[in-house]
């Protein structure tokens, strides 16, 4: 057996690359494989990817909270992308010979440990389940609403986290904020960039699309004015890409935004390219930004299996 463990965490840095090259080493050095990183100057917000061995990987997710802890400042961020924490969400997703509840226990221990270093957490997604509250008061929108500044003066009535820091009672981190430590199946995590209608029509059909406002199941979206570029993008996260197909999400920001005078240009996947959206054809339809093959995550978790199979073998 080669389990397998991938976690997926955003942090508050998408401009200085030096500092992001430097993270990647700091989580490299566990002996993981780092599958993908990109960092979005505008959303000022990095995303990583990697694989491993539970056990490795947790390790490694430590390294990155300390590290981010020590180098990001949430007092002087500013980034159009929702945030509250220096390292704002890391989520945990079994990928091979690994069950969920393996992924929810390695979730729960990396939280204690950040809370016992002094960054308070917030539960999400499978990690929450065993605990007295329902999972929709938990979602990442409710955790993040008014960023890290709706925080600073304390925790509002009805937000405070799953596990405290000792070192900060009834408060955040002071730099650092708050992380949200999760569980979860694979999602797709993609920008759609589109022109020719106003932000406020945008923001309409985002609002149109999401589930809470009655449109896909397990789609998350914003409506977002990149102000640098001069470009409109509409933001998503599909939880369940197996559930709800991308072709559909597609068709419909597609039809309600020709519709309002407007045309997609093209879309961006962040982090790996999970199997709904097979090659080449959504690279055609979905005007697909940087598709390599290399960015397919079940090829990547096969040569890594594949590999690590082999090295067992003749050990």
């Amino acid at each position: 057996m080669v389990p397998v463990l991938e976690a997926v965490p955003n942090f508050s840095e998408g401009r200085d690359l030096g500092w992001i090259r430097e993270l990647i080493q700091v989580i490299e050095r566990e002996g993981l494989e780092v599958l993908d990183w990109s960092a979005d100057r505008e959303h000022h917000r990095s995303v990583v990817t990697y694989i491993g061995d539970p056990e490795s990987v947790e390790a490694a997710s430590i390294e990155a909270a300390r590290f981010a802890v020590d180098g990001i400042d949430l007092r002087t961020h500013q980034g159009i992308h929702p945030r509250i924490g220096a390292l704002d969400v890391l989520p945990f997703v079994p990928l091979h010979d690994l069950p969920m509840d393996s992924a929810v226990e390695s979730a729960r221990r990396v939280a204690g440990r950040l809370a016992a270093e002094g960054i308070p957490v917030y539960l999400y997604g499978e990690a929450r389940y065993g605990t007295n509250r329902s999972r929709s008061d938990r979602s990442l929108a409710s955790m993040r609403r008014g960023g890290f500044e709706a925080l600073r003066g304390g925790f509002p009535a009805g937000r405070e986290p799953d596990l405290a820091a000792p070192q900060w009672p009834g408060r955040p981190h002071p730099s650092a904020g708050v992380t949200c430590v999760g569980a979860r199946r694979v999602l797709l995590a993609w920008n759609v960039f589109v022109e020719g209608i106003s932000l406020y029509t945008l923001k309409a059909i985002a609002r149109g699309l999401r589930e809470s406002e009655g449109g896909f199941k397990h789609l998350r979206v914003l409506g977002l004015a990149l102000s640098e570029t001069d470009r409109l993008q509409i933001s998503m996260n599909l939880e369940d890409p197996e559930a709800t197909s991308p072709y559909d999400v597609f068709d419909a920001i597609e039809e309600r935004v020709e519709a309002s005078g407007g045309r997609v240009i093209e879309t961006e996947v962040i982090g790996m390219i999970p199997h709904p959206l097979v090659l080449p054809a959504a690279v055609d339809r979905f005007r697909l930004l940087h598709p390599g093959e290399s960015r397919l995550l079940s090829r990547r978790v096969s040569e890594y299996v594949s590999a690590r199979a082999i090295s067992q073998t003749r050990v």
